[in-house]
């Protein structure tokens, strides 16, 4: 056991958690006992019976969240079920705290149903002002938010959207760098579950088409463990076929390292050291490499750089250009609930990716996107989704 590992158990052992439940003031006197619980408690409740959109001005419900999983897609740990789950969405909640001043709890389901998650998140809905879905695993996780998004809240997977958000930001700056064009970009993504589909979606704004600030790429080619996915395979689940409508137009097949030949960009979400320096000799010049997979990327960023990479991004915090969903999520919720924003719609998306590219002015090989504890972003992506959504208020 490295290290850090040996540490980060030790912090937790001490700790018996990273959150905990604070009152918002003192309670010492009957009367303040009698204004805050019974009787006098009994006017707000009323009040909010007369009035449901109340609840916003008097109850807790404006600015908490719900980080919700089942354990079934946890980091790279895969399904290790909701006890297991707990570090990682108390973690959250702490970091939803320190950026955007949100209260967060974890919401470990003890289910993997389909059916109970969506029921269980309605019926637990009335006091949170958003939904955070969190480590479930694909195809499941689409379905889930898909048929919540009627919920009246904001209802966001962040392994879908938020890293989405964050690729598109380093790309936005990663092409500034290089001296290309982001709608000429010819990207390879591997890995097609919840975050690569996302990627691609918000690569190729296929949700955008009336956003005028978003510019897709020229094309993506998507791969799976299989392979290339492409229009002729027989094993795709409803996820991969849907996006054969805005991605792989000429039918490529094959294997990822013939996707790589000639490709501006890969994107990896998928698993370690996949490819070798002599995969990136293969693409365009200037090549740009996000290797996304943790603990260990696609392909480590010395030998892409040995290869001819131009700049290269992973996930990991100790390397350069960290894609962290930390620059997204906190900002993304602390604008949509001071929108009272309904859900995450896809121009608060795009908003949110180009208010984190806009943080870096002069953008380098080595500084594509802001350091991740970098807490003036979350207000900057805060206000660019306020912004958004009530622009789609007023005139949508």
């Amino acid at each position: 056991m490295s290290d850090i590992y040996k540490q980060a158990l030790e912090l937790h052992r001490k700790l018996r958690g990273k959150i905990q439940i604070e009152p918002k003031l003192s309670v010492t006197t009957k009367k303040m006992l009698s204004l805050v619980y019974s009787p006098g408690v009994a006017e707000p409740c009323m009040e909010i019976y007369r009035n449901p959109e109340s609840v916003y001005d008097l109850t807790m419900k404006s600015n908490t969240v719900a980080i919700v999983t089942d354990g079934s897609a946890v980091l790279g740990l895969g399904n290790i079920g909701a006890k297991a789950s707990i570090p990682v969405m108390e973690g959250k909640a702490l970091l939803f705290k320190k950026f955007a001043n949100i209260d967060a709890f974890p919401i470990c389901l003890d289910t993997q149903d389909t059916l109970e998650i969506i029921e269980t998140v309605r019926r637990i809905a009335p006091v949170f002002g958003g939904i955070n879905l969190e480590d479930i695993a694909a195809p499941r996780s689409f379905e889930v938010e898909s048929r919540l998004q009627d919920l009246g809240i904001p209802v966001f997977h962040d392994d879908q959207h938020g890293t989405a958000i964050v690729v598109l930001a380093g790309l936005i700056n990663a092409a500034k760098y290089v001296g290309k064009d982001i709608k000429d970009l010819r990207v390879v993504i591997n890995g097609a579950g919840a975050a690569g589909i996302a990627i691609a979606r918000l690569l190729r704004c296929a949700d955008h088409s009336d956003d005028t600030q978003c510019t897709p790429v020229k094309e993506i080619i998507m791969c799976d463990t299989q392979g290339v996915i492409h229009r002729d395979r027989e094993d795709l689940n409803f996820a991969k076929k849907e996006i054969l409508s805005f991605t792989n137009f000429e039918n490529v097949k094959g294997t990822v390292y013939d996707a790589v030949v000639g490709a501006d960009v890969f994107i990896g979400v998928s698993k370690g050291d996949l490819l070798s320096k002599a995969d990136i000799k293969k693409m365009a010049n200037k090549a740009i490499i996000f290797a996304l997979a943790n603990p260990f990327p696609e392909i480590m960023p010395e030998l892409a750089y040995q290869g001819g990479a131009a700049v290269v991004a992973t996930g990991r915090s100790d390397m350069a250009n960290q894609i962290n969903n930390v620059l997204g999520f906190p900002g993304i919720f602390r604008g949509a609930l001071d929108a009272k924003a309904k859900r995450i719609t896809p121009l608060m998306k795009i908003k949110a990716a180009y208010a984190i590219a806009d943080c870096i002015d002069t953008p380098s090989k080595r500084n594509i996107i802001p350091a991740s504890l970098n807490k003036t972003v979350a207000d900057k992506v805060a206000a660019a989704v306020k912004e958004a959504a009530l622009f789609e208020q007023a005139y949508l």
